[in-house]
């Protein structure tokens, strides 16, 4: 381990000894030193107050200094090696804390005592330590047996942990996803008890940890872990509301477990860092994740034992960005996740009749920047057991992603707009600003749509006669 242990680590180390203070390295980076994984960011705990070492970080990270985290404890800095790797570390003060029964925020109290500040840490597998410069480990609560068994277990009584940071629910599943670990049984037993009390935490804390969870190797364990605890049920309810009775004659799938398989198969159609869609990509893996979530809502029972979820597109984009809203995701985002639910049905028609050019144009350019997602979301969602109707649609969207090609060769798919803008439609027709005009842009839009690139003649040409057209019916 010694010669894993970054070189800063033990240096900073040295510096608080010198003034008589204990320093270890806690956390993720022992965890992932136990993995041998890399750690990017070295977490500390100290027995000095900040106002004691503020002045070692400052003098140790002569590359940047932070202390937005001073309330509770918490000071930072970074510095650059040579080849401009860049080294961040934050140091806290043994702490314990704990939240009100009504509470958003913990309160911060410091402790006096490694192990005391061990015990209020998640998990056992994050209560480990590395003291430093000397390299003594520190595992009081058998951390290290139960990374070694991939379990999840709190260092004391999991409705005492859970009851002080409820958060720490959040990150069990989390694990979960990021590690392939599975959640002891007490443990589970009481996150399924307590999974009200995670509605103290703030939308934007329950947030970053679904993000985690969703970019991490196996979201899918994750989001499943998530609905098995009953956490789902209070910050992501419309995901375990996808598991719907099968009928009595099972003619339609169970909508989560399908669900579950649009997100591996989604995972698995990234991109490495070249391609159009880089892994992990958080839009897809969120699209695949929601994109049936309006079947419930519209869930009918028919005729002849049949079910049918009827614009449960357009329903589950409303509910998309409803939900992305309570959990406080950026405007960006929550258009471009909702925009995918919305149109993930549009290729459907495609397998039974091709395209025009028009529609092939008209799909590309609702998609716009979406488009290579959307193209994957689509073949993700096709999970037919049907070989013969999985090859027909995989050939379909061949087909059509060749035409892509083509079109954008030809006429540069990305920028479709008329020939004429509106200045010069006004200049044309002698409108000043106003409604014509904009219906007269929309016109031509569709015009170029359907003719694909006519010229400048031809276009003024149909702009006069839907003018005329247009003047004929008034």
């Amino acid at each position: 381990m010694n010669s894993e242990v970054w070189p800063e680590a033990i240096e900073l180390g040295k510096l608080f000894a010198t003034r008589g203070y204990e320093l270890s390295l806690v956390g993720g980076p022992v965890r992932d030193l136990l993995l041998h994984r890399p750690s990017h960011d070295l977490d500390f705990c100290t027995s000095a107050h900040p106002e004691d070492f503020e002045g070692i970080l400052r003098q140790w990270g002569h590359d940047g200094f932070w202390d937005m985290g001073r309330k509770f404890g918490t000071l930072g800095a970074m510095r650059r090696r040579p080849d401009g790797t860049e080294v961040k570390v934050e140091v806290t003060t043994y702490r314990s804390d704990a939240y009100e029964s009504d509470s958003r925020k913990p309160e911060v109290t410091y402790g006096r005592s490694l192990e005391g500040d061990l015990s209020r840490r998640d998990f056992t597998v994050n209560a480990m330590a590395l003291r430093v410069p000397d390299l003594t480990f520190v595992d009081p609560f058998h951390g290290a047996s139960d990374l070694a068994n991939g379990v999840l277990r709190t260092p004391i009584d999991p409705r005492r942990s859970f009851d002080d940071d409820p958060l720490r629910m959040m990150r069990a599943v989390r694990f979960v996803a990021q590690l392939g670990f599975h959640i002891e049984p007490e443990t589970a037993e009481a996150i399924t008890g307590m999974t009200d009390r995670i509605s103290i935490v703030s939308a934007e804390r329950v947030r970053d940890e679904l993000v985690k969870m969703l970019l991490s190797d196996r979201p899918r364990e994750g989001v499943e872990a998530l609905t098995d605890s009953g956490l789902a049920d209070v910050v992501f309810p419309e995901i375990p509301a996808l598991k719907l009775e099968i009928d009595e004659h099972h003619r339609h799938k169970d909508v989560f477990g399908h669900t579950m398989v649009v997100l591996d198969r989604a995972v698995a159609l990234e991109t490495g860092d070249d391609g159009p869609v880089p892994a992990p990509d958080l839009t897809l893996r969120l699209a695949a994740l929601m994109h049936d979530i309006g079947k419930p809502r519209t869930r009918r029972f028919e005729g002849g034992g049949k079910v049918s979820f009827h614009h449960h597109d357009v329903v589950g984009a409303q509910m998309t960005r409803k939900r992305m809203k309570a959990l406080r995701f950026d405007h960006h985002l929550i258009h471009d996740v909702s925009t995918l639910v919305e149109l993930h049905l549009r290729f459907h028609g495609y397998v039974d009749e091709p395209w025009t050019d028009s529609a092939v144009r008209r799909y590309v350019r609702d998609a716009g920047p979406l488009y290579e997602r959307l193209n994957r979301l689509t073949r993700a969602d096709t999970t037919t057991r049907n070989q013969r109707k999985a090859r027909m649609f995989s050939a379909a969207m061949d087909d059509m992603e060749s035409r892509v090609d083509a079109l954008r060769h030809d006429e540069n798919l990305a920028a479709i707009r008329p020939e004429l803008d509106g200045n010069e439609i006004m200049g044309v027709l002698g409108l000043a600003p106003g409604p014509v005009v904009g219906r007269a842009y929309r016109h031509m839009l569709d015009y170029r749509l359907d003719s694909g690139p006519v010229g400048r003649e031809n276009a003024l040409k149909e702009l006069r006669r839907w003018f005329d057209e247009q003047g004929r019916q008034e």
